[in-house]
């Protein structure tokens, strides 16, 4: 199941350290007894087991286990585990709990847990909830020290820290940064096993920039010019080239060191036609970006003197640039040495605007953050934001390519069954951006339908298993796919349905499964369920029939 708290995207993950914390401080320990799935004779129940080291399979003692109400994630109750890792939490209504566990050294997590999603355990006559393995994942940590040519430690330098994505067309994520202290030294702690990249970004504190065109400056001497030096941009392992980029891998419980050695190059000066100031036209920015995800803005040598014709960018590091022009368009530079830059000939950048409405037709009057996910894996663009009122939203300047649009409002993601350009409805929430403006109408649904039902497997209801609610027509799959994972007893439920026809499957290890892609989940739909949900289906749909739970 996804916790109480969470939207069926994930957006409340950020409440869970919270609610865990919550939970794990605030409660009273209760008195060790064995393990059991027996009722006392009051009719209450109780959830016990032993926590255990997922790498290493070592029994964890002084663990804090909690449980959650599903319902508001409320604390319910909490206790240490012994000295064999064994923990009892007695006393319990039955009613279906969320199960978390935490130790110091280890990542917080709710039981069985993947992504977003764990397993709920649920109490009551005849429910097996003794005997149960909390496996804790141990921290990953990554450390390491940037130092300068010379040995000499690089403080305040920026080590951003990127999650590659396993699945195709997911993008690569920043999930941290770290300045380096005065050592320059850095650190990420409480990290999950996966796939990373890492990059530094940093100024010598010695160097000396200039102008070269700027006419009230002295010309700089030859002990000046050989302080006009930058830092480019140092990847993993040791490149300063993105796209060569090494990713670094880190196992679960791993303690990973990377040093960075930054080599100070010739910094570059870039020069541009300047806008006329007496037309008031917006300044250009020079920008780079890192993975699509982390964009910086560089500074202008000094404002423009009206009587020149040129502007210039200083203290340049070499590497990939884009430069915006009087937000007409955008022009893509790999910058290697110093150089005037024609910017009549780039991408044009294009106002995307459109309205939000309901599947009935009426406009969305509600606050909404809508979002636009780049889709091309070569342009290095980062999503961009902006906020739809009165049902009206607009992207000033968008480069042509391939998008994918969310809508969010309340912290809950809104389903999108269309998109409709120049009268024309197209299923999902993609739409391609060319060379000029463009105008759109999006259909959303309130989506509040509820389908719960069960995996089972040789007549049981089986545990962990992921269940996909798959849309009939795939090109609408990212918009309208629901996930869950089943509890205790096999049951589920796949929240904020949008009508529509859909098959539900229940898969057995399908966590890693590349499940948006039609050739991959389209193997499991022949032994899933049909499902239609209308307008008129009510908040709550029960299945008549159990999921057959398939192997991977």
């Amino acid at each position: 199941m996804m916790p109480a708290a969470l939207t069926q995207f994930g957006a409340g993950l950020r409440l869970r350290g919270f609610l865990i914390l919550l939970a794990l401080t605030t409660l009273p320990a209760l008195p060790q007894t064995p393990p059991s799935s027996s009722p006392s004779a009051s009719g209450l129940y109780r959830i016990a087991g032993k926590v255990v080291n997922a790498v290493t399979g070592e029994l964890l003692r002084r663990a804090t286990v909690a449980v959650l109400a599903v319902e508001d994630s409320h604390p319910v109750a909490s206790v240490e585990s012994g000295s064999d890792g064994s923990f009892a939490l007695e006393g319990l209504p039955a009613a279906k709990y969320q199960l978390t566990a935490s130790r110091r050294g280890f990542r917080t997590a709710f039981f069985d847990e993947h992504d977003e999603y764990s397993t709920a355990i649920v109490t009551g006559e005849g429910q097996q909830t003794g005997g149960l393995i909390f496996r804790l994942v141990p921290d990953a940590i990554l450390h390491g020290v940037v130092t300068a040519d010379g040995g000499d430690p690089v403080a305040g330098a920026d080590v951003m820290l990127f999650r590659k994505p396993h699945r195709t067309e997911e993008q690569i994520v920043e999930v941290g940064s770290a300045l380096t202290d005065d050592t320059g030294t850095y650190e990420f702690g409480n990290l999950a096993a996966g796939d990373y990249l890492l990059a530094v970004k940093a100024e010598p504190w010695y160097a000396l920039h200039h102008s070269s065109i700027n006419s009230r400056s002295r010309p700089p001497d030859d002990s000046s010019a050989a302080l006009d030096v930058a830092y480019p941009v140092t990847y993993f392992d040791s490149t300063t080239d993105e796209a060569s980029a090494s990713p670094l891998i880190l196992a679960r419980g791993s303690r990973e060191e990377t040093n960075f050695i930054l080599h100070a190059v010739p910094a570059l000066h870039l020069i541009l036609e300047a806008p006329r100031a007496e037309r008031g036209e917006v300044m250009p920015v020079l920008r780079q970006t890192l993975f699509g995800a982390k964009v910086f803005t560089e500074s202008l040598a000094s404002p423009p003197d009206p009587r020149q014709k040129t502007v210039e960018f200083i203290g340049i590091a070499p590497g990939h640039y884009e430069i915006e022009q009087a937000e007409s368009n955008i022009v893509e530079l790999d910058a290697a040495v110093s150089q005037q830059v024609d910017t009549t000939h780039g991408t044009p950048i294009v106002e995307v605007s459109g309205t939000l409405q309901t599947s009935s037709g009426s406009s969305l009057k509600d606050e909404t953050t809508v979002t636009l996910e780049p889709l091309d894996p070569a342009r290095r663009q980062a999503p961009i934001q902006t906020v739809c009122l009165q049902g009206a939203f607009s992207f000033p300047k968008v480069p042509p390519g391939n998008w994918q649009l969310w809508a969010e409002s309340a912290g809950r993601q809104l389903p999108i069954s269309s998109i409709a350009i120049d009268n024309w409805a197209h299923a999902g929430n993609r739409m391609t951006v060319q060379d000029r403006p463009l105008s759109v109408v999006v259909t959303i649904s309130r989506a509040e339908t509820r389908v719960e039902g069960f995996a089972r497997m040789d007549g049981r209801g089986i545990a962990g298993v992921m269940v996909v609610l798959v849309p009939k027509n795939k090109s609408a799959i990212r918009s309208l796919v629901r996930r869950d994972q089943s509890d205790s007893d096999g049951s589920f439920v796949l929240r904020d349905v949008a009508p529509g026809s859909y098959t539900v499957v229940a898969i057995q290890d399908g966590w890693n499964l590349d499940w948006a892609q039609p050739e991959v989940i389209g193997r499991y739909l022949p032994l899933g369920i049909a499902v239609t949900i209308t307008e008129t289906s009510g908040k709550l749909l029960r299945l008549s029939e159990p999921i057959l739970v398939q192997a991977r």
